[in-house]
């Protein structure tokens, strides 16, 4: 709002009534304008209406002249149900595909080294959507795990809510028994 100080500094309004006046229109401002970031999107949403009602138009004055014609606007038509058609199929194959990337991330989470790599190894075409599971994921990653182990990490990698007493260690080594953690904390066994 610099700005607007230098503007009333330039009019003679006192330096101490300035921060009043910039701090009610600060308060005022939002009721009446809204953000750049908010016009810019609206505005580009108003662009993409209007070019998506310009093709309609064009669309619909191309059929009244075909419509003299029935043969012609047999021949649109079948057209525009085609690429209704073309555009749905792709809508459903983006879809499908984001569905099964989504579950088999959410399957590989913590289990692997680099999720990306590994959820490029899973066949999509023999996973089926039925509801909300993926039928045939398990399977895969059942495989991938026995024939390429090295990409997944080992059991006590994963991360797993809570803590392990005695950490990584294999065996006993390096963990404690009860008595080492009664004396930690001060605490009596009982037998």
């Amino acid at each position: 709002m610099d700005w607007l100080k230098e503007l009333l500094k330039k009019l003679g309004v006192e330096e101490s009534k300035i921060d009043g006046i910039v701090s009610d229109v600060n308060k005022e401002i939002p009721k009446h304008f809204v953000p750049k970031s908010q016009y810019n999107d609206l505005a580009d949403q108003r662009k993409k209406l209007e070019k998506d009602v310009s093709e309609r138009d064009g669309q619909l004055e191309e059929l009244k002249k075909a419509a003299g014609s029935s043969e012609e606007l047999k021949r649109q038509i079948e057209q525009l149900q085609a690429e209704n058609k073309t555009a749905k199929e792709k809508y459903e194959t983006e879809l499908k595909d984001l569905t099964l990337t989504s579950a088999i991330k959410s399957a590989l989470n913590g289990k692997v080294h680099d999720e990306t790599l590994v959820a490029g190894l899973f066949d999509k075409g023999k996973l089926v959507i039925d509801g909300d599971k993926v039928v045939g994921l398990d399977e895969q990653l059942k495989t991938l795990q026995e024939s390429k182990a090295f990409l997944f990490k080992a059991e006590e990698q994963q991360q797993q809510p809570g803590f392990k007493v005695g950490g990584a260690g294999g065996g006993n080594a390096g963990q404690a028994t009860n008595e080492q953690l009664a004396s930690i904390f001060g605490v009596a066994e009982s037998k």
